[in-house]
């Protein structure tokens, strides 16, 4: 699924209107039917409060207003006064004023706002899309009225106040706290942002029927991974195939005291499919393996505590390291030979490897070309530098990505694949959850495990982000959030991966 930026969206509607065709002011009235249905369904008996502004949001609010008016909900609508309405917005206004029930009050500077019961819900149709600088004066005002009702409130498309992309130089005050976005066809950049969640919600796509033609033509780099295009990456496996047609991978990780990284990451690797899984542990922990991933084969360390040297890389399809490898200068040594003998064989590297790397800047540019790097924010913080806001977050990943021909995997909600091309893709499935100790290690182990396989670095990065979630979303249903652990989401790849293959 594409994500736009806010002008092609504008060019999207443009010729959807011309080439349907469809006037605006329909296409406006389809889309307002589509919220008001589920407006109907899910709010039968309470009383709606209105906000509508001048533009074309506004002229959604007002279509969706009418509609629960002729269905018999009881509202108010509440217009900052304007005299430059647009002309679908100018004629929705006309319609509602027909309307003997409709109760439109036009607010000027300094009106009261009428008063709100804990039964109302409102309509935020104030500002869509089109919004590029920070609201001031009454908007500002009214918004910050509307926030501290702590009534239930819905937006249409984008909360008001919120920019569909940057707002690094916005002010959080003039923004509306919604409980749901109802988004028209596409969801919007800044829906992707941690910092953004306290003022959209839930958020939920609504088809509008835009034409498909310019929607494919119109390019993006920022893209939602669908399971459709993950599911075509797990072709049957043949009744003649043998493990060595799933891979050999070597993994890295582990060190003394610390070696559950080591059996997390073995385990997600052998449970997402890998064939023939070796992973180099320090001498004194073998047996810490043997226990406890027996289907795994051990290449033991001279150091009893850490690592510092690697088997023979021909015999491996792909390679990770860094689970709790350690960041001594011993590691840092063997990380640095361990890329000065690896060529272009697929590498993932995690955890303590990408603190060595952030440490020796120089090494980035020994990495073979699409390694995947899977930082969580302190870790990426550590490799660039500090950022203002995640858009900054998301532009630094993207200019290191290209840079330096790698894939980025920006760890945490809508986990983000970042390639050597300049594209986006943002991971739909996983949960609050999955928060927990052990669970990035999980994730390095699937990721090996399908490079080993044959995927190519970007797909198996996407691939395994997504059945990451997913077995957490899985996981979840069984446990819960609060007690999910990295285990649970290992124990439930299988299932993911299933439901993936049968959907």
């Amino acid at each position: 699924m594409k994500i736009f930026p806010v002008k092609t969206l504008a060019e999207i509607d443009a010729y959807t209107v011309e080439h349907e065709p469809i006037l605006s002011v329909n296409l406006m009235e389809r889309a307002a039917r589509k919220v008001f249905d589920i407006l109907k369904e899910r709010y039968e008996g309470r009383r709606f409060i209105v906000v509508a502004g001048s533009g074309n949001n506004g002229g959604d609010a007002l279509a969706i207003a009418r509609m629960l008016l002729l269905n018999g909900f009881e509202l108010e609508v509440l217009m900052p006064k304007s005299e430059g309405l647009s002309p679908d917005t100018q004629m929705n206004r006309e319609r509602l004023r027909h309307l003997q029930r409709a109760k439109v009050y036009e607010l000027d500077k300094g009106d009261t706002l009428p008063e709100y019961d804990g039964n109302s819900v409102v309509l935020d149709g104030l500002f869509g899309n089109g919004l590029n600088r920070p609201l001031e004066g009454a908007f500002l005002e009214l918004v910050k009225t509307i926030n501290s009702w702590k009534a239930e409130v819905l937006s249409i498309d984008l909360p008001s106040g919120l920019m569909g992309e940057s707002n690094a130089e916005n002010n959080p005050d003039g923004i509306i706290r919604a409980d749901y976005t109802f988004t028209f066809q596409f969801p919007k950049l800044s829906f992707m942002f941690p910092h953004n969640d306290r003022f959209i919600g839930k958020w939920e796509l609504i088809p509008i029927g835009l034409h498909q033609q310019i929607i494919d033509s119109s390019p993006t780099s920022w893209y939602i991974t669908e399971a459709n295009f993950i599911k075509a990456l797990f072709p049957k496996r043949g009744k003649f195939m043998h493990k060595g047609d799933f891979g050999h991978v070597l993994l890295i990780a582990g060190s003394y005291g610390k070696m559950g990284a080591a059996v997390l990451a073995a385990r997600a690797c052998m449970k997402s499919g890998a064939g023939l899984l070796t992973v180099q542990v320090p001498n004194k922990t073998c047996h810490v393996i043997h226990c406890s991933v027996p289907e795994a084969m051990v290449s033991i360390d001279r150091s009893d505590l850490m690592f510092t040297e690697f088997p023979a890389l021909s015999p491996f399809k792909a390679v990770g390291v860094g689970p709790a490898i350690g960041c001594r200068s011993n590691c840092a040594v063997a990380f640095t030979s361990l890329l000065d003998e690896i060529g272009e064989k697929p590498l993932v590297i995690d955890a303590d490897a990408i603190t060595i790397l952030a440490a020796n800047q120089h090494l980035i540019s020994k990495l073979p070309r699409n390694s995947v790097i899977t930082p969580h924010p302190g870790e990426f913080k550590r490799l660039v530098g500090a950022w203002s806001d995640e858009y900054q977050r998301l532009e630094k990943a993207l200019e290191f990505a290209v840079s330096n021909k790698v894939v980025l995997v920006l760890k945490g909600a809508y986990t983000t694949v970042v390639t050597p091309e300049g594209e986006c893709f943002f991971n739909p499935t996983g949960n609050p959850g999955m928060a927990t100790a052990g669970s990035g290690d999980v994730l390095t182990g699937i990721i090996l495990s399908f490079l080993g396989q044959g995927m190519s670095a970007v797909n198996a990065a996407r691939a395994a982000v997504y059945i990451h979630g997913l077995a957490g979303d899985l996981a979840c249903e069984v446990e819960g959030e609060a007690a999910l652990t990295a285990s649970d989401i290992v124990n439930h790849l299988g299932s993911a991966i299933r439901h993936i293959q049968e959907k």
